[in-house]
């Protein structure tokens, strides 16, 4: 008799090496994508996205689809962000952006709406609960107007929540507009931690929100943890993962924060001389991964942790794990569609990105145009190269033998110059090859950004490349 999936007992599947971080870890991409989206041409327009679409409705295929809406205004601003997002207590704004909101879903539901059930749906920003219970209702009942969604009990509807700005009674109509997973940030419970990042947030604030979505019947609750922030130390965060796992959520994100003031000018507000050090960051990562598995938590990859009855490691047993834009998803074969200022849709084999600005979002569907700024069309490299990057960042394994089935080619020769890098990594322990399989080891789990950078032809020379200067977190 097969043994059901949240029977299977789960072991600490990573290994923190410290002086193997020490000497690996560089800059790169988080592969929410493959090709990244710096790499996103402006050439690519409305014209491009459409002829994706045709493509994809001549196929016949009927695939599931995946809604993204982007609400970009916050009430105040957190110093350690590096969203797109407007900081302004003018509601007033919130009613004009839906406006033109409406009219990009109106036009994106005439092209997909009769073509796929939504069965995945994410309301990130910014802070999605900006907007007002009716002005959220009203929003939802737009959507469900152009595209059929499917049941509570087969979709999966989250929302990204500030505790700071809605009630118990708030999460409870949250849950009967019909979201059934919700996130939301906590970063570090320490108070002189919340004040230097700008982001007073009471414990029994958090608590309060946590335990209103459980008796709401939310069906997944997903917190967001930082280390590396001003004035946090090992003890802020033993105490913050203390209260952390007693709260019992389901998932868990544990994200190294990336000081990049250059690039983020929220960052440049915080004071430099109170960041901790990258051996206390180092000795704060390896705390997280010890409390956290220890209490049971699923090491799912890219700072993710989940409970081993949660549908994402269920999802990575079975191997039908997928990333995108909004992380980890069970959604692998999905159509992503997004909407909204700077937010980013996978139709077939392309990427397209929605203006980054209000005024020129607007602009565009003014004209009568979807507010593509710029996108790419998948070569057949690029899509190998995404298959490879995604097998490895889900599942931690590729089949050699299966990936030369699906494409016609010899992956010694393919790869030659790949496996000279993957070879070194090997010696270093980070992971395994043989003919068949390609194996990444618990200490090169950590590790995967670097080991899915080998195969990204835009970093290694082999695709043009953008005179500018990349820049990337690091890897730890």
């Amino acid at each position: 008799m097969a043994v059901p999936a949240t029977a299977i007992p789960h072991s600490p599947t990573v290994q923190f090496d410290a002086a193997l971080i020490r000497k690996l870890s560089r800059q790169g991409p988080r592969y929410t994508s493959y090709p990244t989206a710096d790499r996103f041409a402006d050439s690519f327009g409305m014209g491009d996205y459409l002829q994706a679409v045709n493509q994809v409705r001549a196929l016949g295929a009927r695939n599931p689809l995946s809604l993204y809406v982007h609400i970009p205004f916050c009430d105040k601003l957190c110093y350690y962000c590096a969203c797109n997002k407007v900081i302004t207590k003018n509601r007033s704004k919130a009613e004009v952006y839906l406006t033109y909101l409406k009219r990009e879903i109106d036009m994106q539901g005439k092209l997909m709406g009769d073509m796929n059930i939504v069965t995945q749906l994410h309301f990130g920003g910014g802070t999605p609960t900006y907007l007002s219970d009716e002005q959220m209702g009203e929003l939802l009942a737009h959507l469900r107007s152009r595209f059929r969604f499917a049941n509570d009990d087969d979709g999966e509807f989250s929302i990204e929540i500030d505790p700071r700005t809605v009630t118990p009674e708030r999460v409870r109509t949250l849950r009967n507009q019909g979201f059934n997973r919700i996130s939301f940030g906590v970063q570090d419970f320490d108070i002189d931690v919340q004040k230097a990042v700008n982001r007073i947030q009471p414990e029994e604030v958090t608590l309060a929100v946590m335990n209103a979505a459980r008796e709401a019947g939310f069906r997944s609750i997903s917190i967001d943890l930082i280390y590396g922030l001003p004035k946090q130390t090992l003890m802020t965060m033993e105490q913050t993962l203390g209260k952390v796992i007693a709260a019992n959520p389901d998932r868990i994100s544990v994200y190294n924060y990336a000081h990049m003031p250059a690039l983020f000018k929220p960052q440049r507000r915080i004071n430099e001389d109170e960041l901790p050090n990258a051996e206390t960051k180092l000795d704060m990562l390896s705390l997280c991964i010890r409390r956290l598995t220890a209490a049971g938590y699923v090491y799912i990859g890219m700072d993710h942790f989940a409970k081993p009855d949660d549908d994402l490691a269920i999802a990575q047993r079975q191997g039908r794990l997928h990333r995108n834009f909004q992380g980890y998803s069970t959604h692998a074969d999905a159509e992503m569609v997004s909407v909204g200022v700077s937010a980013i849709s996978s139709v077939g084999s392309t990427y397209s990105q929605n203006e980054k600005t209000l005024e020129a979002y607007y602009e565009r569907i003014e004209q009568g145009e979807l507010p593509i700024a710029r996108g790419t069309r998948l070569s057949v490299d690029d899509l190998l190269r995404r298959v490879i990057i995604q097998m490895l960042m889900c599942n931690f394994e590729l089949s050699i033998r299966s990936l030369e089935l699906a494409y016609p080619i010899s992956f010694a020769k393919y790869f030659e110059t790949e496996l000279e890098q993957l070879r070194v990594m090997e010696a270093d322990g980070l992971l395994s090859i043989d003919d068949d399989w390609l194996t990444v080891s618990p200490k090169g789990r950590l590790l995967i950004r670097n080991i899915c950078m080998v195969f990204d032809s835009y970093l290694n020379g082999k695709q043009e490349v953008k005179p500018e200067r990349l820049r990337y977190s690091k890897t730890i």
